[in-house]
């Protein structure tokens, strides 16, 4: 059988390319792919060969995806041909073959599975909101507003942060987060921001920050908004080195914790509190999008034919603010060989 699937032959330039699908392996399944997200950042960083990304090509993007299962392999009991599912680090492609550790099933037979399909992005924002230890009152600000901040937003809110505050530089985001549950948001770069930021903190900063642009410069505007004792979750991941940060004025004086949030950084099998498995993560969040408690439809900016990703990709590297929830479809024509 042949399937299509999107390609970086080189850094900068993307392409469609067919290939020969294979069949699973025993733990494993075949699945075809209706919809598969593309997460902006980190894809443009490994895109255009930045700092802390592999920098080998031919590379083959994408890792949070919605299908349904075709085959499945010796030994896969929990899967049966028909099933929907959502795939953790599942390509941009019409067809993959992955272990069974990696999906969960979509239970509701009602939700899109262009919605379902930001599951795996959304539990990268929800173990970073984890590892906040956010408190019922607590202010919380996100700083960027892509998916994982928007996601970030709305999970802070979820989690009982009064104000929530977004952060972004771009106008059309800072919107989109007050329409998706921020009760401000504002730009760092305005003259005003820090006097303004304070304001909606009573004085004293923010007791949780949750950091997702990556930009050096953004970690040392983090500390000088976090609160005593304050908390600053780092969950961009950060291409370039930062510098210029006096630890004690910054850090230890004011008693001010820095949490890594990678996603790696997880239990592989049981879940403790502040600490969830993938699944057990990607399965509470299809409930609550289910639920419409977690709102994705309005970050659906563009759902696209995969025919279309040499220009997405182009875009992508060129933009400063590309749009946010850019979805392929490969149940559109040109998607499936």
């Amino acid at each position: 059988m042949k399937g299509k699937r999107i390609v970086w032959p080189e850094p900068g330039r993307a392409a469609l390319e067919e290939f020969t699908v294979p069949g699973p392996k025993p733990g494993h399944v075949l699945l075809e792919t209706d919809c598969s997200v593309v997460s902006a950042g980190t894809e443009k960083a490994w895109l255009l060969a930045k700092p802390n990304t592999s920098r080998k090509f031919p590379a083959y993007p994408g890792y949070s995806a919605s299908g349904r299962v075709l085959e499945v392999g010796e030994n896969v009991k929990d899967f049966r041909p028909g099933d929907r599912i959502v795939a953790y680090h599942s390509p941009h492609a019409s067809h993959s073959v992955k272990h069974t550790c990696d999906l969960v099933r979509i239970e509701d037979p009602s939700l899109p599975s262009e919605e379902a399909a930001f599951t795996i992005i959304a539990a990268m924002s929800l173990q970073g909101i984890r590892k906040a230890r956010i408190e019922l009152g607590e202010s919380v600000a996100v700083m960027g507003q892509g998916l994982l901040g928007l996601f970030a937003t709305q999970l802070a809110r979820l989690d009982g942060a009064l104000p929530v505050i977004a952060l972004d530089l771009d106008q059309t985001r800072r919107e989109l987060a007050l329409r998706l549950g921020a009760d401000h948001a504002l730009s760092p770069a305005a003259e005003d921001f820090g006097e303004a930021f304070r304001a909606l903190t009573n004085g004293q900063g923010a007791n949780a920050i949750i950091e997702v642009t990556g930009v050096p410069i953004a970690m040392n505007q983090a500390l000088a908004c976090a609160a005593w004792q304050g908390r600053i979750v780092a969950l961009g991941c950060t291409r370039e080195k930062t510098g210029d940060i006096d630890f004690y004025q910054q850090v230890h004086r004011p008693g001010v914790s820095i949490i890594g949030a990678h996603n790696f950084v997880r239990p592989k099998h049981e879940s403790s509190p502040g600490h969830w498995t993938m699944r057990d993560d990607m399965r509470i969040l299809l409930r609550m999008i289910s639920s419409k408690r977690l709102h994705v439809r309005p970050m659906i900016s563009e759902q696209v034919s995969p025919e279309q990703a040499p220009a997405v990709y182009e875009r992508l590297a060129e933009t400063e603010f590309p749009p946010v929830g850019i979805v392929f479809d490969w149940r559109k024509e040109g998607g499936r060989s």
